[in-house]
């Protein structure tokens, strides 16, 4: 079986799955991927099914309806823990999160616990974003730093690849948000226990098809999270005591 796997989350990307599918098969032929559609009515699910028939890399896991894109990646998280991968990817379905960077990110992953794709390492690489798109995603980041500690250039990202231990560290019953606030939660859990987190610079293009998922609810939602990881932690804005035991470094 091969030791990593992409998780990506789909509702009503039909106009999209086998393009990106065939890409990242290609760049990364020793990657499966999961596709976590949440019964989208565009018949993303029934194209999904017959892309698996036809290619043993490619997993389909169908729920029954759409549930936020958090509980898409811990359900493609447990699926994975269950199944021995080592490399757990998270990846957007729409080619904002360019294929092209897996290979990247997975070699970084070898001395990493948790890689977050970085839009903002080394300055800004971010195609077809009004400025005010760009604004609140730099505004988001600068927030997340202040009140947690959080020293990452990108904690909204969803262009991640996550080490088996980390996943197994964390409570994944226990995350209950979606959206930003879902990878922020991620990324500050890990950190906080001692895993080591790095970002590489990646660039990002708004999607070539489809519609935003963006809401003024998923924005709300991030705004308290940040602050209930405050108070969860004691009011810390660092790890305590050095690496975690399954940490890379340890």
């Amino acid at each position: 079986m091969n030791k990593t796997l992409i998780i990506v989350p789909t509702y009503n990307e039909r106009e999209n799955v086998d393009a990106l599918q065939r890409t990242v098969l290609e760049v990364c032929p020793e990657a499966d991927m999961l596709f976590v559609d949440d019964h989208s009515p565009d018949g993303t699910g029934e194209l999904l099914d017959e892309l698996s028939r036809s290619e043993s890399r490619i997993h389909v896991l169908h729920r029954k309806g759409k549930q936020g894109l958090g509980r898409a990646y811990i359900a493609g998280f447990q699926w994975a823990l269950e199944r021995q991968y080592e490399f757990i990817f998270e990846m957007d379905a729409d080619f904002s999160h360019d294929p092209r960077e897996i290979p990247g990110m997975l070699n970084a992953a070898q001395s990493a616990d948790l890689v977050l794709g970085s839009r903002y390492v080394g300055g800004v690489r971010v195609i077809n974003w009004p400025l005010s798109r760009l604004i609140l995603s730099r505004g988001a980041g600068l927030y997340v730093k202040i009140i947690t500690g959080l020293p990452f250039t990108d904690p909204t990202g969803g262009y991640k690849c996550y080490r088996r231990a980390v996943l197994e560290h964390i409570p994944l019953d226990r995350i209950r948000s979606n959206g930003y606030s879902f990878q922020i939660e991620m990324t500050h859990t890990a950190w906080m226990a001692g895993f080591h987190v790095i970002d590489v610079p990646i660039t990002f293009e708004e999607r070539r098809s489809g519609a935003s998922k963006m809401s003024g609810a998923i924005v709300r939602e991030a705004l308290w999270m940040v602050w209930k990881l405050w108070f969860r932690c004691g009011l810390r804005r660092r790890p305590r005591g050095g690496p975690h035991p399954r940490s890379v470094r340890a």
